[in-house]
């Protein structure tokens, strides 16, 4: 039997995502917020979306909303709104002349922490909470693993290099704390303060921070991973993806790689 949309309809339908679909707590946070919005904007599809845009939100974050709420909908058995288009942006990414010198660069006592946990974003793809999660138990330096709780509360396990497992064997040998990158305390690291390190960081190492900076270090091992020969099937699995299309947007890569992949396959080409 469907359900009216009420205040009081919506905290059920939480209740059960909670309790019964185990979502976790940034989900349910996205659900309220987009209630939240539909209260003050709604109910008329056109009023809410226009409320959102005059507000700021793009298309994504508009989408966003609109998707935990069609999700209420479809629970409550009414009609769902139809998602915005998007626009097919390249994600933002470090050039290779960048990625070199992140590599290269000698960090300050200081600057060890964040250093660390750009190789780390670089090396493996994982998202910035996910890197903030990781405990030492999620490390395994023989296979060279990482244990990763990621979105959904879902479990994988990413592979990192030899490389950075050099860099993680110092840093852990001595490490006293549970959480691989955190405060002296040994607390989760917040990610405003994280992100202003990493950019200090970035331009000590004479590097132009992207935007998005602490993204860009996911979109960059993303498409290189694909430029270098990795399937995008792998990808899928490295970067926790839900769904091969979220993966496949790296496949859009620069126009220098389809400058390049054309000179290669030019039926022009071959023929002299």
């Amino acid at each position: 039997m469907p359900f009216e949309i009420t205040p009081e309809s919506f905290e059920r339908f939480v209740q059960e995502r909670r309790y019964l679909y185990n979502v976790s707590p940034n989900t349910e946070t996205i659900y309220r917020n987009a209630w939240a919005n539909w209260l003050k904007y709604g109910p008329e599809p056109l009023g809410f979306v226009r409320g959102m845009r005059e507000a700021g939100k793009n298309a994504i974050g508009c989408n966003m909303h609109i998707r935990s709420l069609n999700a209420f909908f479809r629970w409550a058995g009414q009609p769902t709104m139809k998602r915005l288009k998007e626009e097919d942006k390249i994600p933002p990414t470090f050039g290779a002349a960048d990625v070199q010198r992140l590599i290269r660069y000698k960090p300050e006592r200081t600057e060890q922490r964040e250093h660390l946990l750009a190789m780390t974003l670089l090396d493996s793809g994982l998202r910035i909470n996910e890197a903030l999660s990781l405990q030492k138990v999620d490390v395994d330096l023989d296979a060279m693993l990482f244990l990763v709780r990621g979105k959904g509360r879902k479990e994988r396990y990413v592979p990192f290099s030899f490389e950075l497992r050099k860099r993680l064997w110092r840093h852990l040998s001595d490490h006293p704390h549970a959480l691989i990158f955190c405060t002296r305390e040994g607390r989760k690291l917040q990610r405003r303060n994280v992100l202003r390190n990493v950019k200090e960081l970035c331009i000590a190492a004479n590097v132009k921070p992207p935007c998005r900076l602490l993204h860009s270090f996911r979109h960059t091992f993303a498409v290189n991973y694909l430029r270098n020969g990795g399937s995008v099937f792998h990808l899928q699995r490295a970067l926790g993806h839900s769904s091969l299309q979220m993966s496949r947007r790296y496949a859009n890569l620069t126009t220098e790689d389809l400058a390049s992949m054309q000179q290669k396959v030019s039926l022009l080409h071959v023929a002299r």
